[in-house]
């Protein structure tokens, strides 16, 4: 635990003695939810498409950007961390400490995910107080385990981006080429059921695509576990697949840097 306090302290401070950029990154989410908002207005509350989730299309799309941030942190929190250690020199310093790799990987994308979560909820923050955004009868123990399931399946993901990153030394335009494909067909802006058949298909490939949907239920429509568990199931089964795939790409990247004395390369 102190070790992951150590890393969160450290990268806290980094992100505060930016200020501008910490002051426009919230501004954003002021801008991005009364933006959706009065889209919302355009479009009516009475859209056949959001009828499973109760056809208002400001709380599907609120739902949508406030936790897709996650599957962002998770894509690219790693790579950048991995990215900003080896351009400051101290990522082979951090190897050789008697820290786990997991440990390393973990507590070098807490600041991340926490600034994540507190967007989240200034968004939702924003929609309750502000904009009249309602959760009525929301499973809310739904929700987290739909949630953490995500988290663990995006930062799966994350990590073996991270990996293709240290032995290539360049990843950004793979991960940007994804992030931009979930952004699509991954059900947040607009249903995943209006794309045509062969983006559906595409979709279900994604995690994002079930987290989605599950977040959606859970809050909007106050769903059950029944009705819970193909998304849950989904999510459960990338999070089986990809992470230990993605701890074994991690661990066989560093090992092939540290072989080519290249693991402080960039």
């Amino acid at each position: 635990m102190p070790l992951f306090w150590s890393f969160f302290v450290r990268d806290y401070r980094t992100e505060i003695s930016y200020r501008l950029s910490f002051l426009l990154s919230v501004t954003g989410v002021f801008i991005s939810t009364f933006s959706y908002y009065f889209m919302s207005l355009l479009f009516g509350d009475d859209i056949p498409a959001l009828a499973p989730y109760g056809g208002d299309y400001f709380s599907f799309v609120i739902i949508g950007i406030a936790f897709g941030g996650y599957f962002g942190v998770g894509l690219n929190g790693f790579s950048r961390a991995i990215r900003q250690a080896q351009t400051t020199g101290t990522l082979e310093a951090m190897l050789m400490t008697p820290a786990s790799l997991s440990s390393i990987i973990i507590g070098s994308s807490l600041w991340s995910y926490a600034f994540s979560t507190f967007r989240v909820f200034l968004y939702l923050a924003l929609g309750t107080l502000v904009l009249g955004l309602r959760f009525e009868n929301a499973n809310y123990l739904g929700a987290v385990v739909s949630l953490l399931l995500s988290v663990v399946a995006f930062a799966s993901l994350g990590i073996i981006a991270a990996s293709v990153i240290m032995v290539i030394k360049r990843g950004d335009p793979v991960t940007g080429l994804f992030s931009s494909l979930a952004m699509l067909v991954g059900g947040v802006l607009f249903p995943v059921e209006i794309l045509p058949p062969w983006l559906q298909f595409i979709a279900a490939l994604l995690p994002i695509t079930y987290a989605m949907e599950a977040m959606r239920l859970s809050l909007l429509t106050g769903a059950e576990w029944a009705e819970l568990w193909p998304q849950i199931l989904a999510l459960l089964i990338f999070c089986l697949v990809l992470g230990p795939i993605s701890l074994f790409s991690f661990r066989y990247a560093v090992r092939r840097a540290r072989a080519e004395g290249t693991l402080a390369h960039y």
